[in-house]
């Protein structure tokens, strides 16, 4: 643990990412990088900072395609660079590729594909990818991709997941309100999330799981996969067409409704985390690819479902409610909802949380995505939360990664894109369906038959709760009387330890008296 601790210091000096840091430093930490500064580096700081992350291993990397995303938080050029994360990492051999991949068909490849691209299409953090065409059945000379997992990956993101919970452990001890953020918690679920993607077995359930929800909707994509060709280290799907949902300049060009493209966008995802309660989590552009063939009608088309995620009926109620009380400037009821989920102390003071709620959040209400700076209402939301001791809740970390890869994408396709008109209507629907009139009623018509059932044995459930009830009063008045009767005992106790305290006393006081009278 250690010696990856340094490893990840001597990265950081070696790529000179010493050059983003504050020159206002204290004096100390300036002495110590001052012969580090010393060195020359003419690589480009956005250049050193994505290799720095491709040197660190699939973390890193993960969290470079988030980064990628954030036009609000780095420069154009930053952008290009972390954009390579998606599917331009350094890339393994490809005889060791071929070898995994023959290991896992059971066969030569020349049994299995009529050609194989010994080039990778694509080389991810996790895995790499190549072309091939299916040799036998009805499927010859379909094109298709192999999905293949890094030799030895497993034992490296095993390594960087104990790094960070030994940090969080010292950061949680040095940082008491870091508490909060249950940081080990989170690194767990990551951790699972990490591992999961390294069993292909998984990705491919995601897959068809996501693929027969939206079918031929039209409106998302998800490619066939090969459950008989593929394995835990090995994956055989669909090859698609299509276009990166970052390419803006191709997009214009073909004309296509990128105000359209945006918006659907938003539905698909409110689609996937409300209605389907299964939702893509892991969407940054790298796996969101756009079927452009009617400019009119895009469709946008799904890739890597390793990383899926949903939410129990109470969590997606209560998110929902939140959301419909924002559009609806409800802040009491933001606030209300808060405390009856106890994600706030039950002293707070409803009324003037509702009011800092309000002051954070009004200013960007009804503006344009592109004139709203995530970060900032970010920190103030922080702020907020560290003054009212907001417990941050780690079942929708998957969730909130997501989102943030959603505003990202949604920035880059259409600026103006607002999203409280798009969304908005959506969420009153969902909500009304599960606490309207409307939605009782199916309810109640739904366990009506299981309440039919139970009917005959209702008198005879009553009757014996009414027993059990008799017992536990007789159990109750019976430990009553015993406790009398113990403590009647106590107190004879007492009674005699304080007459035997006294007589002691008298004994010793007559012997003291007694010692006076002889020796006088």
């Amino acid at each position: 643990m250690l010696l990856r601790a340094i490893r990840i210091i001597f990265t950081a000096l070696y790529r000179r990412l010493d050059r983003s840091i504050s020159p206002n430093l204290p004096l100390m930490w300036r002495l110590i990088l001052f012969p580090i500064k010393l060195i020359p580096c003419k690589t480009p700081l956005s250049v050193s900072f994505r290799k720095a992350l491709e040197d660190l291993g699939p973390i890193f990397v993960k969290i470079g395609q988030i980064l990628s995303t954030r036009k609000d938080l780095f420069d154009l050029e930053t952008l290009n660079e972390l954009e390579k994360l998606q599917d331009k990492v350094a890339p393994f051999d490809t005889n060791l590729a071929m070898e995994i991949i023959k290991k896992e068909l059971g066969a030569s490849l020349e049994e299995t594909f009529t050609s194989f691209n010994r080039t990778p299409l694509a080389s991810a953090s996790v895995a790499q990818i190549y072309e091939a065409k299916l040799l036998s059945g009805n499927e010859k000379n379909k094109d298709v991709v192999l999905k293949v997992i890094r030799p030895n990956i497993g034992e490296t993101i095993k390594k960087d997941i104990r790094l960070m919970k030994w940090l969080a452990k010292i950061l949680r001890s040095l940082i008491p309100d870091s508490k909060r953020l249950h940081l080990e918690t989170v690194i767990e679920d990551y951790e699972r999330t990490l591992l999961n993607e390294l069993d292909l077995r998984i990705e491919l359930d995601n897959t068809k799981s996501l693929r027969e929800k939206w079918g031929n909707s039209g409106k998302l994509y998800v490619p066939e996969v090969y459950e008989d060709l593929s394995s835990e280290r090995l994956m055989i799907m669909e090859r698609i067409g299509g276009l990166p949902v970052n390419s803006i300049a191709s997009f214009k060009a073909n004309n296509v409704d990128l105000r359209k493209l945006a918006h659907l966008g938003v539905e698909i995802f409110f689609t996937q985390v409300f209605e389907h309660n299964f939702f893509h989590a892991d969407m940054h552009p790298g796996n969101v690819f756009v079927d452009i063939t009617n400019p009119e009608r895009p469709t946008y088309i799904a890739l890597d479902c390793a990383v899926v995620g949903s939410l129990s009926e109470e969590d997606r109620l209560y998110l929902a409610k939140n959301i419909y009380s924002f559009f609806h400037r409800d802040y009491l009821e933001i606030a209300r909802l808060h405390h009856e989920s106890g994600w706030i102390p039950k002293e707070t003071d409803i009324d003037e949380f509702s009011r800092v709620i309000r002051n954070v959040v009004d200013p960007y209400f009804n503006k344009p995505i592109g004139e709203i700076s995530l970060s900032d209402v970010l920190i103030n939301l922080f702020n907020l939360a560290k003054a009212y001791n907001v417990e941050i809740q780690p079942q929708l970390i998957l969730l909130q990664k997501n989102l943030l890869n959603i505003e990202g994408m949604g920035r880059q396709i259409y600026p103006e894109l607002n999203l409280w008109e798009t969304a908005a209507p959506f969420i009153e629907n969902w909500v009304k369906e599960r606490i309207g009139i409307a939605s009782i009623a199916k309810r109640l018509k739904k366990k009506f038959p299981i309440w039919m059932e139970t009917l005959p044995e209702l008198p005879e459930q009553v009757a014996r709760s009414i027993s059990e009830i008799k017992n536990i009063q007789n159990q109750q008045m019976e430990q009553t009387r015993q406790l009398k009767k113990l403590t009647k005992i106590m107190e004879k106790r007492e009674k005699d330890k304080s007459l035997i305290l006294l007589a002691l006393a008298t004994l010793a006081s007559s012997s003291f008296f007694y010692w006076i009278y002889i020796n006088l």
